[in-house]
C-alpha cells in the first residue's frame, strides 16, 4: 500500500497542461488564466476625476466665494481651463477641468446665485488622480487562482475584452455496479440509487474541470471495458468509481490494467483504501471507491489535485487550520484518517466536533462537515484536547 504522499506524487508527476483558449470576459468566471501577469496598456483611472457630487475649484480659493463657471458630468470630453476665482459643478466620475486640483462635496458648499461658497480644502481633496488604481506599463500579477469577481473588475478596468485561460479539463465520469439506479428511477429490489455520477461532476466542477457523465456501467468486464475506452476518448481524465476490491465482480481494476498501465491501487488511506490508478493512452484513469464517501474523499486528495495542476495550479486550493478535538473519534491505526468534522470558532482557538457517523456508509455526515480532520498513520483515534489539522470544505461556522 501506498501512502497518500507516494500516490499523490505519481498522480502529478502523469498531469499536463490542459491547451489555451481565448474567452469574452464576461464569461471568464472561474478560470484560469494562461498568464497570471497582465502589462497595463492604460492608466486607470485615466484621468483624474471627482470621487463625490460637488464642486471643483483651486484649493488656493478657498475657503471663499467663487463665481459658478458651469458643470462636469460623468462621461464629459475636453472642458475649459478653470479660471482662478471660479468653481464648476462635479458629479461622481467627471474628469476635473484643468486647473482644478480639489473638491468640496455639495453637502459642504452652498450655492446662491450663480456663486458658491466653499470651507478651506486643501488640493487632492476627493479627486482620484489618474493612474491611482494602476500605471499604464505596470505589471499587474493577480492570483495563481480561479478568476474571482474582482479580478475580472480589474481586467475590465484595464479595458481588456477577452483572455486566454486554460481550457477546463474534461473530466469523464463512470458509476459502476449491477446494483444502481439512477436517481430519479424507481428502486426494484436489492438496488440503490446512484448517488456518485452526480456528486464526482460536482466535485470536478469545483474544482474547475468539465464533466461528461456516461452510462452506468453493469459488473461486466466487456462493458467496463468498452466504458473505459469511450471515457478515455471523449476526455482528458476518466474517473470510475466501483469495482476495484477484491470481489469475484470487481472488474475495474483488471481492465485498467489491462489496457493501459496500473501505477497502484491501495492506499494507507481512511476512507478509501481500494483505489486504483493507472495511465491509458497517456490519459490518467482512476478507479475510486463506489460507496460514495470514500468516491469522495479520495476525489478531494487525489483527483482535486491533479485537475488544479492540469490548469497551472498549485496544491489543491484548500485551506488547512490547526483544531483542537473536542471529543474521541476512533478511526483505523494502520491508515491516516480524513475524519468528518464540523469546525468552529475564531482563528487561533479552532474546535472541531464529529460531523456524524464516520463509517464509509453514512453520507449525510459529509454533508453535514466543513473540514476534513487529518489523524496521522498510527493513531487509533482523535482524542479529545489534542490538535490536528483540519482541511477545510467549507466556510467556519
Amino acid at each position: 500500500m501506498r501512502s497518500v504522499e507516494e500516490a499523490l506524487d505519481a498522480i502529478l508527476a502523469s498531469a499536463t497542461l490542459t491547451a489555451t483558449e481565448w474567452l469574452p470576459l464576461d464569461r471568464c468566471a472561474g478560470r484560469v488564466l494562461a498568464s497570471a501577469v497582465i502589462i497595463a496598456a492604460t492608466d486607470v483611472p485615466p484621468f483624474a476625476n471627482s470621487s463625490m457630487d460637488g464642486f471643483a475649484l483651486r484649493a488656493a480659493d478657498a475657503p471663499g466665494k467663487l463665481r459658478l463657471a458651469g458643470e462636469v458630468a460623468a462621461g464629459s470630453g475636453a472642458t475649459p481651463p478653470l479660471e482662478p476665482g471660479s468653481a464648476v459643478r462635479i458629479m461622481t466620475g467627471a474628469p476635473l477641468p484643468p486647473g482644478a486640483d480639489t473638491v468640496v462635496p455639495i453637502e459642504e458648499a452652498v450655492e446662491s446665485k450663480g456663486w458658491v461658497r466653499v470651507p478651506a480644502s486643501p488640493a487632492g481633496t476627493y479627486v482620484r488622480a489618474a493612474g491611482l488604481d494602476t500605471r499604464a506599463g505596470d505589471h499587474v500579477e493577480l492570483p495563481a487562482e480561479p478568476l474571482t469577481p474582482a479580478a475580472i473588475a480589474v481586467l475590465g478596468s484595464l479595458g481588456i475584452g477577452e483572455v486566454e485561460v486554460r481550457r477546463r479539463p474534461r473530466v469523464a465520469i463512470l458509476s459502476t455496479g449491477d446494483e444502481l439506479v439512477p436517481p430519479g428511477q424507481a428502486l426494484g429490489p436489492g438496488r440503490i440509487h446512484d448517488a456518485n455520477s452526480a456528486a464526482l461532476a460536482a466535485a470536478v466542477a469545483e474544482a474547475g474541470g468539465e464533466a461528461v457523465i456516461l452510462p452506468i456501467g453493469p459488473d461486466d468486464p466487456a462493458a467496463i471495458e468498452g466504458l473505459v475506452r469511450w471515457g478515455t476518448a471523449v476526455a482528458d481524465v476518466l474517473v470510475a468509481s466501483g469495482g476495484v476490491s477484491v470481489g469475484r465482480r470487481d472488474y475495474l481494476r483488471e481492465v485498467i490494467e489491462r489496457l493501459g498501465s496500473l501505477e497502484f491501487w491501495r492506499i494507507r488511506v481512511q476512507p478509501g483504501k481500494p483505489l486504483a490508478y493507472g495511465l491509458l493512452d497517456g490519459h490518467p484513469v482512476f478507479g475510486l471507491p463506489g460507496n460514495p464517501v470514500s468516491a469522495l474523499v479520495t476525489f478531494e486528495l487525489f483527483v482535486r489535485p491533479l485537475l488544479r495542476a492540469m490548469l497551472g495550479l498549485a496544491g489543491d486550493g484548500r485551506l488547512r487550520v490547526p483544531v483542537q478535538v473536542e471529543e474521541r473519534i476512533a478511526k483505523d491505526a494502520e491508515r491516516r484518517a480524513y475524519l468528518r468534522v464540523v469546525v468552529q470558532g475564531e482563528e487561533g482557538s479552532y474546535v472541531a466536533r464529529s460531523a456524524g457517523g464516520q463509517a464509509s456508509s453514512q453520507l449525510r455526515a459529509l454533508a453535514a462537515a466543513n473540514a476534513l480532520l487529518i489523524v496521522p498513520e498510527g493513531e487509533a483515534a482523535a482524542e479529545p484536547g489534542r490538535t490536528y489539522d483540519a482541511l477545510l470544505l467549507g466556510a467556519i461556522r
